[in-house]
């Protein structure tokens, strides 16, 4: 399971000309997740025409040129801008996973698909049995990512697995060559599939309903649906080493020492320390900031653990996911 350099709840989009099956459907899959519903094709084309796009991904890329040729620039990704997006609440707009009817009077599942064919997100087609041969088609010219059909027994049920899915690996695909030169560096963990698989473990466990790549310390930054931040520091034997080098060269504890050096801790140090790592002002205090770690053994061995992250920590305020939903559905107000 890849783990992609950032993830967030996002928009699925049904288009179907019957509005009582759209209610039905939006009604059976998860309520939690946004969505958006169209029986009017044109309504939908327009919609998606003016969604947000994945171009406004605060990330800037450097090239630095002064010495190599022009074939061979180096490339310099200032991380700590991803952390930005989770400031804005045009992030759960956006559309990352359609699921369309074939048979419409307007035009049909696979023409909606075409036409929009240069968006990035995930298509999936909703179809009648006599429409299959259709359906492998459309998947073969790349138009539609999955097809299902309306008949089957199990229809809805594979519908909210493969929604989930193609949610997943809309975030893999936006960010992959990035993330695949992100991997060369400093963070090996990202085409580490065990990795991932932890990942999506704690998810379910904490309640966590987005991420962000971290760096200073190297890891991963969750929010859960009320934006609350937990990190999770993420080290391998190089990285637990040149914590030891720090603290050393710092005249840290020798206690701290040995710990860093039997592996017993993993630390967190605050952000004013600079990079996580060791500062004189943390002194005899350095308990408060390490945990114990867990070893993952994947492509390597990493130690990681998580930490709590307090909200000052970031420089954009967090917009959390519940705010959006009571946005969308304002609770109700039992005094009235």
């Amino acid at each position: 399971m890849r783990l992609p350099i950032f993830s967030h709840p996002t928009t699925t989009v049904l288009v179907d000309d019957s509005d009582s099956f759209l209610k039905s459907l939006s009604f059976q899959l998860d309520p939690v997740l946004p969505s958006k519903t169209f029986h009017d094709t044109t309504m939908a084309l327009d919609w998606f025409n003016a969604s947000t796009r994945r171009a406004d991904l605060p990330l800037h890329v450097n090239f630095d040129i002064l010495n190599q040729t022009p074939d061979q620039p180096n490339v310099a990704v200032d991380v700590r801008r991803i952390h930005d997006l989770c400031a804005s609440a045009h992030r759960f707009t956006i559309p990352s996973v359609l699921v369309v009817d074939y048979s419409m009077p307007q035009m049909n599942g696979v023409e909606f698909c075409r036409q929009i064919e240069y968006l990035p997100c995930k298509k999936i087609l909703f179809t009648g049995a006599a429409d299959e041969k259709i359906a492998v088609n459309a998947f073969n010219e790349g138009l539609i990512d999955r097809f299902i059909r309306k008949s089957d027994d199990d229809a809805l049920d594979r519908l909210e697995q493969e929604i989930l899915a193609m949610q997943r690996a809309f975030f893999v695909d936006q960010a992959e060559t990035l993330r695949d030169l992100l991997a060369l560096h400093d963070y090996s963990f990202l085409r580490c599939n065990t990795m991932g698989g932890l990942v999506r473990e704690l998810y379910v466990k904490h309640g966590f309903v987005e991420h962000y790549l971290h760096s200073s310390p190297t890891g991963v930054l969750f929010l859960d649906k009320h934006g609350r931040a937990t990190l999770m520091v993420i080290e391998t034997e190089q990285g637990m080493h040149a914590q030891y080098e720090v603290a050393r060269d710092n005249e840290a504890p020798q206690s701290l020492l040995t710990a860093l050096q039997e592996r017993r801790v993993l630390p967190f140090f605050p952000p004013e320390a600079g990079a996580g790592m060791y500062s004189n002002a943390a002194g005899e205090q350095w308990h408060r900031y390490c945990a114990a770690p867990q070893v993952l053994q994947g492509r390597e061995r990493y130690y990681w653990a998580l930490f709590e992250f307090p909200g000052h920590y970031l420089e954009s305020p967090v917009y959390p996911f519940s705010e959006y939903l009571n946005s969308r559905h304002p609770p109700c107000d039992l005094a009235a």
